[in-house]
């Protein structure tokens, strides 16, 4: 082993991970306020906590989990606190759970509800479970049989099921007598296997039904609509002003499709969750579907991907984001966007504070595009949980950048890289990046970057030790075979955690595992000099 790779251990070893630093603490309470005021399954059921309530909580929670793994370090003076920080996190996450399904404790009044507050009433009627069928029109009836008369529902899923005109028409009158009371509806995938005119015909008879209901969740995926389709949705679409969910995936919406929807619904103002997924929408579409964006001030979540989204289009939608503040979740993969639509979204990257996820794979963003994303997001998204630009060329030119955006990154639990061309060079920066803290990290992706032993070993070594760590994947590269017994050896107490290497070509180029090791780390120690992560 050369002095680089001595050293490098010896500073590995030598990392104390406990107790840890009055900011992170103050972080863990940031984050841990924010998922207790985000709605989710548990406040539609158990109720939402108010910021004021979340925040005493979360302190509360912090408290107690730092108080217990700091009692559990105590017992282990001489560990690096590794495992002090799984009980913190663990203990964390469990009371937070806790918190979520109490619910809140005091209504505005100061009054005390109930644990379940709110009514135990069923309000979900779902009839997707089971196999995928064609229904009739009696079918219809005794199926929807639950519907009919007083009832509290306020879901509806009628997914899975492929009603013809006769199913459609026996639900007309039933959905016409709730409609109402529904707060959520999912269509999606109700029409599979219909021709077109009677696809058509029932998607009007539906949409004429529930026109005027006060929706905050719909669902209207996998019905390859196309224009024809979301025009037959005309009557509820143009009756929506509230909102917040709206999911069109894998529904073949085109250029003129993405036009129609951005026509037809009236107002987006309160809309978090906008899913586009798998359409045909192309540049000229997903300039409508800017538009859409341009009008959701609230957007939380939006997925965008593929779509068929060229450069053009790419830089419409990433101006179009920049008016979503409180963005969280960003998903555009598999789109071509090129490298002047991939910097066009790094000048909008510094508004989304809030951003947890964000995937931008398989979108051509070549080095240049991927370093001004990479140092967009350094300086912003400070509780960044999963970090996505796996097949985009990037090579070890970008690697720094990458680097330095990772290292900033404390939260970040998956990281995928993939498909890339980093090489050891990249591939040591980026093991760099990861060498300290991200304590919450399981999951790093760099299959496919054609990386040697040499960096294969510096990523298994900035990993193998992290708290709860679930998955290391470095197939399709160039490792020896002696460098995968040595893999195995180093993931030995932990051998799950090391992905499958059966796709590993031990013959590629610079295999050989110690003639040109020294002179590896050697180029690659020089190159780490003058980095500052």
């Amino acid at each position: 082993m050369d002095s680089a790779a001595q050293s490098y251990q010896h500073r590995s070893l030598s990392i104390k991970l406990w107790p840890p630093s009055q900011s992170t603490r103050l972080m863990l309470v940031e984050r841990m306020t924010k998922n207790l005021t985000t709605p989710s399954i548990f406040s539609r059921k158990y109720g939402l906590l108010s910021k004021e309530e979340a925040e005493e909580d979360a302190k509360e929670i912090e408290d107690v989990a730092f108080a217990n793994a700091a009692q559990h370090f105590e017992k282990e003076p001489d560990g690096d606190g590794s495992s002090a920080v799984q009980i913190y996190a663990k203990e964390s996450s469990k009371l937070m759970l806790e918190v979520l399904k109490r619910g809140p404790k005091v209504k505005d009044d100061g009054e005390l509800v109930s644990e379940k507050a709110g009514s135990t009433a069923e309000t979900v009627f779902d009839i997707s479970g089971g196999r995928r069928a064609f229904i009739d029109g009696e079918e219809a009836a005794e199926l929807l049989k639950p519907l009919r008369g007083p009832n509290s529902y306020t879901k509806i899923c009628f997914s899975n099921r492929s009603f013809g005109l006769d199913a459609a028409h026996v639900a007309e009158p039933i959905l016409i007598s709730i409609k109402d009371q529904l707060k959520e509806v999912d269509l999606s995938d109700f029409i599979a296997g219909r021709p077109e005119a009677e696809a058509l015909e029932v998607m009007t008879i539906f949409s004429s039904a529930l026109e005027g209901c006060a929706l905050r969740y719909l669902n209207l995926s996998n019905n390859a609509m196309g224009e024809k389709g979301v025009r037959a949705f005309r009557s509820l679409l143009k009756s929506q002003y509230n909102l917040e969910e709206l999911y069109l995936m894998n529904d073949g919406i085109s250029e003129e499709a993405s036009k129609a929807v951005a026509e037809l619904i009236p107002s987006t103002e309160k809309l978090r969750v906008l899913h586009f997924h798998n359409n045909m929408t192309g540049d000229e579409g997903a300039v409508a579907i800017a538009e859409i964006v341009k009008r959701s001030p609230a957007l939380e979540d939006f997925r965008c991907s593929s779509t068929r989204v060229g450069s053009d289009g790419g830089v419409a939608l990433a101006e179009a984001l920049g008016a979503c503040k409180h963005l969280k979740k960003l998903d555009l993969r598999d789109n071509m966007f090129g490298v002047e639509a991939g910097v066009a979204l790094s000048k909008v990257i510094p508004a989304f504070v809030d951003l947890t996820e964000i995937y931008l794979s398989y979108l051509n963003l070549e080095d240049d595009g991927a370093e001004a994303l990479a140092n967009a997001l350094k300086e912003s998204a400070p509780s960044l949980e999963i970090l996505d630009m796996a097949g985009n060329d990037i090579t070890a030119k970008a690697a720094a950048s990458v680097a330095a955006c990772i290292s900033s990154k404390q939260f970040l639990t998956k990281l995928n890289l993939s498909e890339n061309e980093l090489k050891d060079e990249g591939a040591v920066l980026i093991s760099k990046a990861l060498e300290e803290g991200h304590g919450q990290l399981n999951e790093v992706d760099l299959n496919t970057n054609s990386i040697t032993w040499s960096g294969a070993r510096l990523l298994a070594e900035a990993v193998v030790q992290k708290p709860g760590f679930k998955l290391l994947n470095i197939n399709t590269n160039f490792i020896s075979e002696e460098g995968v017994d040595e893999l195995k050896n180093i993931f030995k107490n932990s051998p799950d955690t090391l992905g499958p290497l059966d796709e590993n070509d031990p013959e590629g180029e610079d295999n050989d595992y110690e003639a040109e090791e020294d002179d590896e780390h050697d180029e690659l120690e020089s190159k780490l000099k003058g980095l500052g992560i």
